[in-house]
């Protein structure tokens, strides 16, 4: 049995990297937030963020005095042999009264439904299920509630799929732009040593540096140089997949460009195409972001569901490169 096509409202989810964050994105009208532990067994796992069991057990109980769920994401791979820190914070999950986890792992997922059948859970995008195939086997064998689709689908793509599979889906709408395939990317390994499916961090600024060299700001990852940026360019994170190369002669960006994704003025889309969730990304992010976005959205959505014009909302200063993109939302290279 699959839901209905046409939903009549939108969930916003919205990241949490710190107590503050937490806060803020329940002032600003986040319906649920995500979050994660202050170890390897979250893709956000860089220093300064993320919270410990005190801290997560009191955001649980924080977000639930005032209606927001939580979901705690581990959706990074254990170990080989060593299962036992993803597994233990599955069960701190539920202990600290978590709605749901955000697992990847096909182990954690069966530990999961074995060991704490209450615990709803959803599969994380790091999964990269984006067919029926896919997210019907997660739901069969695992329960999994709901799936988080990579950011490559179409519009018509996320309907087609909502017309026939049995569980809920969450797409991201707003910030950094990973169209590599999640959960399988190996370019920061290969820089760095440091997985994101693995250590949970992309890029890890113990690896950045930026150097002055005639006239330009030199980013590098690593050995690696990145970017080069003139004096009037906004300087971005150096990520490899958004850097700028040297191709047959020619200078430029080969896998990314650096921008955001702003589905924001697709929400009317996505809410006929039957999705039910919207994701904000940012967990790296501080509160500030957290509260414009969340709030920006939340204005967004209420406008949407009750059939009214969406407000014309500006949130280019929170963007990469100052630019943004709808991304394969409206694919256009096929």
């Amino acid at each position: 049995m699959t839901k209905a096509l046409k939903q009549k409202s939108l969930e916003l989810v919205c990241p949490a990297g710190t107590p503050a964050a937490l806060r803020a994105a329940v002032e600003a009208g986040a319906d649920t937030v995500y979050l994660g532990f202050r170890d390897e067994t979250n893709a956000r796992n860089f220093p300064g963020l993320n919270f410990n069991r005190r801290e997560l057990s009191e955001g649980v109980d924080h977000a639930h005095a005032n209606g927001v769920k939580v979901l705690v994401a581990i959706n990074t791979f254990p170990k080989a042999g060593n299962p036992g820190p993803w597994q233990e914070a599955v069960r701190d999950a539920e202990a600290c009264g978590a709605d749901a986890v955000i697992l990847a792992d096909i182990g954690l997922l069966a530990y999961a439904a074995e060991n704490h059948p209450k615990l709803r859970r959803h599969l994380s995008v790091q999964a990269s299920a984006s067919n029926e195939d896919a997210i019907r086997f997660y739901a069969e064998e695992f329960g999994v509630k709901r799936v988080v689709l990579p950011r490559v689908l179409t519009i018509e793509e996320i309907a087609a799929l909502n017309a026939t599979i049995p569980v809920e889906t969450e797409v991201f709408v707003f910030g950094g732009l990973c169209v590599m395939a999640e959960g399988r990317c190996s370019l920061s390994s290969y820089v760095t040593g440091q997985s994101p499916n693995m250590n949970g961090v992309c890029s890890p600024a113990s690896h950045v540096r930026y150097e002055e060299r005639d006239g330009q700001l030199i980013s590098k990852l690593g050995e690696f140089t990145i970017n080069a940026f003139d004096e009037n360019e906004a300087a971005g994170y150096p990520t490899l997949c958004k850097g700028r190369f040297s191709v047959d002669g020619s200078i430029s960006y080969l896998f990314e460009d650096p921008t955001s994704l702003n589905a924001i003025s697709m929400l009317d889309a996505l809410m006929a195409a039957g999705v039910t969730a919207l994701k904000i990304e940012g967990r790296q992010r501080g509160r500030a972001y957290v509260s414009k976005v969340v709030g920006s959205f939340r204005q967004a959505i209420d406008a949407a569901i009750e059939g009214e014009v969406l407000p014309d909302i500006d949130m280019s200063d929170l963007t990469e490169g100052a630019s943004d993109t709808m991304g394969a939302y409206q694919k256009s290279w096929r």
